[in-house]
């Protein structure tokens, strides 16, 4: 949950990296918010909540999205292409700094004291 607060925070920030947990964990609550919603909404007879809450995560979605592609390295615009950006999303992040920031998970990061060794 913290994660998925995380990107929240950082709504429209496309600089610098997302760690996979912080995108994965993100992903994860916005696919069982929007389950739960759209179940609401079905009981309902109605669609607007899920609506709602489609569009108030659009940015942040795909500004963590860029930030993952950051972190393996390559530009925000990979994101588009289908099924490769998939792939990207599984990779391991580049060691140390690259040209979009410092590791997430180095001591200059900021959700190291979240992993355990």
């Amino acid at each position: 949950m913290e994660f998925y607060l995380k990107a929240l925070k950082n709504y429209a920030k496309f600089d610098g990296r997302a760690h996979q947990a912080e995108y994965w964990y993100f992903f994860l609550f916005n696919f069982i918010a929007s389950f739960l919603l759209g179940l609401v909404d079905g009981a309902l007879g109605m669609q607007i909540i899920g609506t709602i809450y489609s569009l108030a995560v659009l940015v942040p979605s795909i500004a963590v999205g860029v930030r993952r592609m950051h972190d393996v390295g390559k530009s925000g615009w990979f994101l588009i292409i289908p099924f490769y950006n998939i792939y990207l999303m599984c990779l391991k992040g580049e060691e140390g700094t690259n040209q979009y920031g410092p590791n997430p998970l180095s001591p200059e990061g900021d959700i190291s004291e979240h992993l355990v060794d």
